[in-house]
């Protein structure tokens, strides 16, 4: 597992990579971030996968969010999220339902 220390701007939130590897044996990057949003609402799956699309110079369609889990009261979520190499791995690997809550396999924003 490999650290980094790269932040992401998620619209008005500040996002810190905290763990990122490569897992090729899947063809998938593997990332856990801290979201900070204090005083603020949660960012969205979709908010969370173009961001994440963005930083990483990739398309959305290649990303997909497994899990939002907020702290209560903190401010801080962690963030998992799978980066793919090509959109028919993806479609292999992620459930049915982690396509349906990140927006399908073409979001709309």
């Amino acid at each position: 597992m490999s650290v980094t220390s790269k932040i992401l701007n998620i619209g008005e939130y500040k996002a810190e990579v905290v763990s990122d590897r490569y897992n090729p044996l899947i063809g998938r990057r593997e990332l856990v971030l801290r979201v900070d949003h204090p005083l603020k609402p949660t960012p969205t799956r979709l908010q969370l996968r173009f961001s994440i699309a963005k930083a990483f110079n990739t398309d959305v369609e290649r990303v997909y969010v497994r899990s939002v889990k907020t702290e209560y009261g903190m401010g801080v979520s962690r963030v998992e999220a799978h980066i793919y190499d090509s959109v028919e791995r993806a479609l292999a690997f992620e459930p049915k339902y982690v396509v349906e809550r990140n927006g399908g396999v073409k979001p709309q924003q």
